[in-house]
């Protein structure tokens, strides 16, 4: 069985959640959290958040929570907010300030058990 959890419209770009994103895939949950827990990134903590909220769905659909494994986690580019930042000479330069949106698919098999 499957949880699927979504965190949409986070306020860091793509890139920087991505890189602790790779650092989780194809992990073991409870080794995941704890990787999350002590990472020195910013989008760590919103990240760690959506584990805990995928760990709460799958309690609620009464997965084995000592069993749960990563099955996908990605990020996907959000909206992208236009701004202006001044130049010199009354001259205007374009900033995209971007956002994430996080999916995470948690399953109670492994992906072993599937093959």
């Amino acid at each position: 069985m499957e949880v699927k959890v979504c965190k949409n419209n986070l306020a860091i770009a793509p890139r920087k959640v991505r890189q602790v994103v790779d650092l989780t895939r194809k992990m073991t949950f409870n080794l995941a959290l704890d990787q999350l827990k002590f990472l020195n990134k910013v989008s760590a903590l919103p990240v760690y958040k959506l584990f805990l909220s995928g760990k709460s769905a799958a309690k609620d659909k009464n997965l084995d929570l000592n069993n749960l494994h990563i099955k996908e986690i990605k990020v996907d580019e959000g909206r992208a907010l236009k701004r202006r930042r001044i130049n010199s000479r009354g001259r205007a330069s374009g900033i995209s300030k971007r956002s994430s949106h996080i999916t995470l698919i948690l399953t109670d098999q492994a992906e072993k058990d599937k093959e």
